[in-house]
């Protein structure tokens, strides 16, 4: 006899200010993966919290394994786990303590130690974080070896039903097959999955159906294997997007920074690399390669341990100790972590789009409401942040469009060096492709971009240089036409293997 779908969603309903969804019927099999996409404010990840527990439906029912199903908490979720998209993992505490928050091992009121690293060891391999102690603050690691950290701690316990929102937004290849590794073992076991991406290609490699959401309503539930990519992007967007136009070779002009040497030990060991007008230069490597940490040296937020930059062809080196000098000398960051190091959560979309500029719309010190509008409205349409109004909260706003007021923040600024780390992370088709015509349109403005992206297509359609990163060393640059997909996975892993080799030697 057929024991029915693993959850069934019948009917399902939600209201904020407006409506976010909107009669939605939907069911997922054991051992079965269902892809969810759609574009960024279209109702994805108001439905999987509906579904964990996290917040509440107004109307409609759940079925979890033929029982009625309506969690008011996440302990309530019966075996549903998700991992959600923004972290949640807290800084102050270790790896441990973090994958096992609730459930510490002890004896007679005393932590046991050795069953407690036994335990965590064992996630971690699970994910391919093997290396990492325990013990290790959170804190200190990158964002994609905790967004690695997040998936391993919903692997865990009692598990029937499993929802990734955007689990690859900052992994690179490796570390994304060994994701698609643990996945394929957990619908072995028979645990349904929620796939929740906007990378298209993944969802074709991952997915056993794809469910499409528009606007609140769910406008597609298809087996992944009878969809073309087209055909999911029409139904995410309602319309077919143009293709991509072939890039011709931009216009380099003038060197606007140089770095010599910059050290920070033990993530970034003397890299030096020059950057120049009207020229986007990518920077790959794996997770944790010190890609982000890069970044954060030019922009004065971490203290380097040697090296020197110099801006715009000087001779005498750049004094960049703070992000606030950064700003000053023309440079913009686009942070990897939007949630807690750019946005300011409780504020307006106006307020987070023009703080960076705020001569701009101020008079003797005193903020000029009717500007600071104007500002904010003219670039919520040239991106397109889907909002209620330029005076909505910034975190009530989809990830896509948080992400998409970042980058209009510095827009407005009007920097003439923008470091970009994971610009499109969490952004839809249609609004990645936004993103890009904007950095062709700055390059062509004679602006200098570094973009670090764990997308190696992303890098090889938008840069004119790619430099590799591995295990903090710059492990080649490479000119547009003498790449490949492989070459530069070659220059990524290159460090680690020599280390490798060198440890079996000794």
């Amino acid at each position: 006899m057929d024991a029915g779908p693993l959850l069934r969603v019948q009917q399902l309903s939600k209201a904020f200010a407006g409506p976010v969804l909107t009669d939605i019927d939907l069911e997922v099999n054991a051992g079965e993966v269902l892809a969810l996409t759609g574009e960024n404010g279209a109702g994805k990840s108001t439905l999987s919290k509906i579904i964990a527990g996290l917040i509440s439906a107004d109307s409609g029912r759940m079925v979890l394994a033929g029982r009625p199903y309506a969690p008011r908490t996440r302990s309530q979720a019966c075996g549903v786990r998700m991992v959600l998209q923004e972290l949640s993992l807290i800084g102050t505490l270790s790896i441990a303590e973090n994958l096992q928050l609730g459930h510490i091992p002890s004896v007679a009121g005393f932590i046991a130690g050795a069953q407690l690293e036994r335990r965590v060891r064992a996630q971690l391999e699970r994910v391919g974080l093997a290396s990492l102690d325990p013990s290790q603050p959170v804190s200190t690691l990158g964002i994609g070896q905790q967004q690695l950290l997040e998936i391993a701690r919903g692997l865990s316990g009692t598990l029937r039903l499993l929802i990734l929102d955007e689990p690859t937004a900052t992994l690179t290849a490796p570390e994304t097959a060994q994701l698609f590794q643990q996945i394929a073992t957990l619908k072995s076991q028979g645990v349904g999955i929620i796939y929740i991406s906007h990378r298209l290609d993944e969802l074709k490699r991952v997915a056993d159906r794809i469910a499409v959401l528009r606007d609140g309503h769910l406008v597609c539930d298809q087996p992944a294997q009878q969809l073309e990519h087209h055909q999911i992007v029409a139904a995410m967007v309602g319309r077919e997007l143009q293709s991509e136009p072939t890039r011709a070779p931009r216009s380099i002009g003038a060197e606007l920074l140089r770095c010599e040497g910059l050290t920070l030990e033990p993530w970034v060991k003397n890299v030096s690399l020059a950057l120049s007008a009207g020229e986007i230069v990518g920077i790959a490597g794996l997770v944790g390669s010190g890609r982000t940490q890069l970044l954060r040296l030019i922009f004065g937020a971490d203290r380097k341990d040697a090296g020197e930059l110099y801006i715009g062809g000087a001779s005498t080196p750049a004094d960049i100790g703070s992000p606030a000098a950064a700003v000053n000398q023309g440079i913009g960051l686009l942070t990897e972590d939007r949630k807690s190091e750019g946005l300011l959560l409780g504020q307006s979309l106006a307020t987070n789009l023009t703080v960076a500029d705020l001569s701009a719309v101020s008079r003797r010190g005193w903020i000029n409401p009717v500007a600071e509008t104007a500002v904010a409205q003219r670039w919520s349409q040239r991106l397109r942040i889907r909002a209620r109004d330029t005076t909505q909260a910034v975190d009530e706003l989809s990830g896509g469009n948080q992400q998409k007021v970042l980058l209009a923040r510095w827009l407005h600024r009007q920097c003439r060096i923008l470091l970009l780390d994971e610009p499109t992370r969490g952004v839809d088709v249609g609004a990645r492709a936004d993103i890009y015509a904007e950095l062709d349109a700055l390059a062509a403005a004679g602006k200098a971009l570094l973009l670090v992206s764990s997308d190696l297509r992303e890098l090889m359609m938008l840069c004119d240089r790619i430099a590799v990163m591995s295990a903090g060393l710059l492990a080649g640059i490479f000119e547009r036409g003498a790449w490949s997909e492989q070459t530069l996975l070659d220059a990524a892993f290159s460090a680690y293997a020599a280390t490798t080799s060198r440890t079996r030697t000794a």
